[in-house]
């Protein structure tokens, strides 16, 4: 069960170093190369996301007692898979600026303080979409731990229940034995005015 596991944290870590090698190598490829490249980057962090969904299918079936160990490894990567998203978004726009440039034959004479603005609207959107994507991922943890709270909660009713119907049934014998003991005493006080 973990050893599944662990084949998988070892395959996603040889992904995803990979995966930031190349990004790394995106912006200095020529055009050719680059898009190739960014298709490859695509086609692997789809494979590091199927990994990541593997990864976090085999945590839930380990038992809760071990659980909470492997559930914090998993945040770890889910929020390594992010930052590779991030970083391939930085890259990929950078790429397209350069495809827009060719196509629109743009050779740099574009006024200097346009391209700043355009570069820094860039990145506050890119900064309010990170911000959107932690709180995305805070509200599943949230939920993550909403279910299993209430698996928790379920299981202690259960418990409850079972506990009830024992208590039940030892207030019902000790009503029987009661009123054995009633009986037997009233045949002995008989027997002893006899």
């Amino acid at each position: 069960m973990s050893s599944d596991f662990e084949g998988y944290e070892q395959d996603f870590a040889v992904l995803t170093a990979d995966i930031t090698n190349k990004i790394a190598r995106v912006p200095r490829l020529p055009p050719d190369e680059k898009k190739q490249m960014v298709a490859n980057v695509e086609k692997q962090l789809e494979e590091a996301k199927e990994l990541l969904e593997q990864m976090d299918l085999e945590v839930r079936e380990i038992p809760l007692q071990s659980r909470g160990m492997y559930s914090n490894r998993m945040r770890s990567y889910k929020q390594e898979m992010g930052k590779l998203e991030t970083d391939f978004k930085r890259s990929r726009i950078a790429y397209s600026d350069e495809v827009r440039n060719e196509l629109l034959g743009d050779d740099g004479n574009s006024s200097e303080s346009q391209l700043i603005k355009l570069r820094e609207e860039r990145a506050h959107l890119l900064d309010n979409t990170e911000r959107l994507e932690r709180s995305s991922r805070r509200l599943e943890a949230g939920y993550q731990i909403a279910v299993e709270t209430e698996q928790i909660g379920q299981e202690m009713l259960e418990n409850l229940s079972h506990d009830r119907e024992k208590i039940q049934r030892a207030r019902e014998r000790l009503r029987e034995t009661d009123a054995n003991l009633g009986r037997s005493s009233r045949v002995l006080t008989g027997m002893l005015r006899r």
